[in-house]
C-alpha cells in the first residue's frame, strides 16, 4: 500500500469514528433498506426504477427518519448517471445554475446525464425552483428533492407535475426494532465487536417512543451504550481490549436505561404541515364520528404539538353547525362558550374548556341537515334559478306602482301571529322546494314533525284545499 493509500484510509477511518450511529448504518442495499414496502417491495414501482436505472425526476416527501436522505443515496448509488447532492437551505441559485452548466457541458461532451438531489426542497423560494423548472422539463437535469412537507404546497406546481411522488411512511415498531438489532450485531458500523447486551424491553422502548423515526431510534441507543459505557470501560476501550480481558464484562443496556436514553418526543408538526392537516382532520372525523376517546387523544396530540388552541375553538364553532346542527341546539353555544372562556383563561387550563366541548359535541346527537340545506340553496342561486320575490311578500314602503301595472308591493301578506298558533298556510317561496331535511336525531325530529306539518299545510293551500 502506499502512503498517499494509507493515509486516505487513516482519514477515512477517523472520520468513521466521529460519524454518529445513526449515519453509519444508513442501508447499503435495498434489501437494507427497512419499511417503505409499498414504494420498494418487490415489483413496486420505485423498485423497478431503481433496478433498471430509469430514473425519472422524484420527489420525497415524508416525516422526518422515514429515509429520504438515505434513499437518495441509494439511487445515487443504483444509477450510471453523474450525481450531485445539495442542500437547499445552504445552497444558493449560482451555484445551481453551475450544476445545470456542467450538466449542460458533461450531456454534450460524453452523453452521461446529470441527477441532482435537493434536500429540503421545500426551503428553495418558489423563484428559485423555476431556475430549475426549463432543465428539468428539458431532460438535461434530473430532479431528485426531498421535502417534510406536502410538495403540492412547498413546491412550485410546475416541478411537481414533473416529477413522481413517492410518500414515505413513518416506520412500524417492528420496522425500528429491525434497525436496532441490525445495529448491534453488525461487526463493521455498530456494535458487533462489543459484549453488548440489550433488553427486549430496551429495544421495545425506544420502537414505542422514537415515532416511527429510524434515526431518533438509533441515537437513542447510541447514547445508551456510550453513557452506559462511561460508567466503566469505554466503548472504544472495549473494542480494543482481548476477549476474556477485565474489560470484557458484557455491557448491559437495560429497559431504564434506554427510558433515559430518548428524549422527550418532538412532535412531527408544523403549521401548515400534513401533520397539522392530517391531525386536525382525524379530531374533527371523530367528534363526528361520536368517538369521545380518540378525539380527545388527537386534541392532545394538538396542543402538546403546539397548536393554537384558539384554532381548535373555531373549529369546533364550525363543527357545531355542520355536523350537529338542530339535532342539538345547545351543541353550537357550548362551542361558542369555550371559544369565549379560552379567549378569556388561556393556556394551560384552557385544554379544559376545549376537552369539555370536545366531549359534549362528540356526544351529540348529529345531523347536516342545515349544512346541506344552505349548500343546496347558494348551489340554486349561483346556478340562475332566480326566484322573483312574490308581491305579498314585498316591502310595502316601496313606490307604489304605475296604474295598472300589477298590485302594490305587500297586497296579500298575512301577518302570521294574527293567525292561531302563529301558523298559516301562506307561501313564503313561489316555488315548491324542500331544502331543510331534519334527521330523526335528537331535537331535530320534534323540528322535523312540525316542519312536515307545515309543508303539508302549504301544499294544500297550493292545490286549492282546506
Amino acid at each position: 500500500m502506499s502512503h498517499t493509500d494509507l493515509w486516505a484510509t487513516q482519514r477515512e477511518e477517523a472520520r468513521r469514528r466521529v460519524e454518529p450511529l445513526a449515519v453509519r448504518m444508513r442501508p447499503r442495499s435495498l434489501d437494507e433498506f427497512a419499511g417503505q414496502k409499498h414504494i420498494l417491495g418487490p415489483g413496486k414501482l420505485l423498485r423497478r426504477m431503481l433496478e433498471a436505472d430509469v430514473i425519472t425526476s422524484l420527489i420525497l416527501h415524508g416525516p422526518p427518519g422515514t429515509g429520504k436522505t438515505t434513499l437518495a443515496e441509494l439511487i445515487a448509488s443504483f444509477t450510471k448517471r453523474h450525481f450531485e447532492r445539495e442542500n437547499a437551505s445552504s445552497v444558493g441559485v449560482k451555484r445551481i445554475r453551475e450544476i445545470i452548466d456542467e450538466a449542460v457541458a458533461r450531456l454534450e461532451r460524453s452523453g452521461r446525464r446529470t441527477v441532482l438531489f435537493l434536500d429540503e426542497i421545500h426551503r428553495f423560494t418558489k423563484p428559485q425552483q423555476d431556475v430549475l423548472l426549463a432543465d428539468v422539463e428539458r431532460g438535461v437535469l434530473t430532479l431528485v428533492g426531498a421535502t417534510t412537507e406536502n410538495p403540492l404546497f412547498a413546491v412550485n406546481s410546475a416541478l411537481v407535475s414533473r416529477s413522481t411522488l413517492f410518500r414515505l411512511e413513518p416506520l412500524t415498531e417492528d420496522d425500528i426494532v429491525e434497525v436496532l438489532k441490525r445495529a448491534i450485531a453488525d461487526k463493521d458500523r455498530g456494535y458487533g465487536t462489543l459484549d453488548l447486551r440489550v433488553d427486549d424491553e430496551a429495544i421495545r422502548v425506544w420502537a414505542t417512543k422514537c415515532d416511527g423515526d429510524a434515526r431518533r431510534a438509533l441515537t437513542a441507543l447510541e447514547v445508551a451504550v456510550l453513557s452506559e459505557g462511561s460508567r466503566g470501560a469505554g466503548v472504544q476501550e472495549r473494542r480494543e481490549k482481548p476477549a476474556g480481558s477485565e474489560l470484557s464484562a458484557p455491557l448491559q443496556i437495560t429497559r431504564a436505561a434506554a427510558e433515559d436514553s430518548i428524549q422527550q418526543k418532538a412532535a412531527v408538526y408544523s403549521g401548515n404541515g400534513d401533520e397539522h392537516y392530517n391531525t386536525i382532520s382525524a379530531f374533527i372525523k371523530s367528534v363526528r364520528g361520536s368517538d369521545p376517546d380518540a378525539a380527545i387523544y388527537w386534541l392532545a396530540r394538538m396542543l402538546d404539538a403546539g397548536e393554537d388552541p384558539r384554532f381548535i375553538a373555531r373549529r369546533l364553532a364550525i363543527l357545531a353547525s355542520e355536523d350537529i346542527g338542530n339535532a342539538d341546539p345547545r351543541g353550537i353555544m357550548v362551542a361558542q362558550s369555550a371559544w369565549e372562556l379560552l379567549e378569556r383563561i388561556g393556556m394551560p387550563e384552557g385544554r379544559i374548556i376545549l376537552a369539555q366541548a370536545t366531549t359534549y359535541l362528540a356526544l351529540a346527537p348529529k345531523s347536516n341537515a342545515s349544512y346541506v340545506a344552505i349548500d343546496e340553496a347558494l348551489a340554486d342561486v349561483k346556478e340562475g334559478r332566480t326566484i322573483a320575490v312574490p308581491v305579498h311578500l314585498r316591502d310595502g314602503n316601496a313606490a307604489p306602482p304605475a296604474p295598472g301595472s300589477g298590485p302594490a308591493n305587500g297586497t296579500g301578506y298575512r301577518y302570521a301571529h294574527a293567525d292561531p298558533g302563529a301558523v298559516n298556510d301562506q307561501d313564503y317561496l313561489g316555488v315548491e322546494k324542500d331544502y331543510y331535511r331534519p334527521t330523526d336525531r335528537g331535537a331535530e325530529r320534534a323540528m322535523g314533525e312540525r316542519l312536515e306539518e307545515l309543508r303539508r299545510l302549504r301544499r294544500s293551500a297550493r292545490k286549492g284545499g282546506t
